[in-house]
């Protein structure tokens, strides 16, 4: 599968707008390499403008970090993540009992937020409502599998397939085979 050219510009541009580029611009094609390895999977997909574009963003977030972390610019900390040439309130303490060491150092505070975002949320929905309408298509085509129900019972209802095959009266061997089954419909579906 391959990236679509105006594809490429987009992943592009989030990544020199995003502000972890600054001052990291020798990373960039170690950036974009990064974002396209995640994005490939799910990115054509997704049929909406806006709804890429948030997700893309996300990806660029994740991806800017590794390369950073990796690159050994960036660590996480208890506070959050920091670049490796700021220092810690911790570590100056640790090192120095010299309550003037706090005068000469430079500390700097960078919280990132991972909560769902709005744009995070247009992802999960496009995403739950592209798995819905696969399972409802599967369903139709093997409705004596009763795959919709299963699915319901086990992911809905958190049933273990023991109480699933006692509820529709099958063995233990069949849910798990239809489970399994209906999850390769399903990846077929988002492929």
């Amino acid at each position: 599968m391959e990236l679509t050219q105006d594809k490429l510009n987009l992943i592009e541009k989030i990544i020199k707008n995003d502000r972890k580029f600054a001052n990291n611009e020798d990373l960039y094609e170690d950036f974009f390499n990064e974002m396209c390895k995640r994005s490939i999977p799910i990115v054509n997909t997704i049929t909406s403008d806006v709804t890429l574009e948030a997700y893309l963003k996300k990806i660029a977030t994740t991806s800017i970090l590794n390369v950073l972390k990796d690159s050994g610019r960036l660590r996480r900390t208890r506070e959050g993540y920091i670049p490796t040439n700021n220092v810690s309130l911790d570590e100056i303490k640790e090192n120095n009992s010299s309550s003037d060491s706090y005068k000469i150092a430079k500390i700097t505070y960078q919280n990132i937020d991972f909560d769902n975002e709005p744009e995070d949320l247009a992802v999960e929905q496009e995403v739950l409502q592209k798995l819905i309408n696969s399972l409802y298509k599967i369903n139709k085509t093997e409705p004596e599998k009763q795959f919709l129900r299963i699915y319901k019972l086990r992911y809905e209802e958190g049933m273990t397939q023991k109480e699933i095959a006692n509820e529709l009266n099958l063995s233990q061997a069949e849910i798990s085979k239809r489970l399994f089954k209906l999850m390769e419909k399903v990846k077929k579906a988002f492929n």
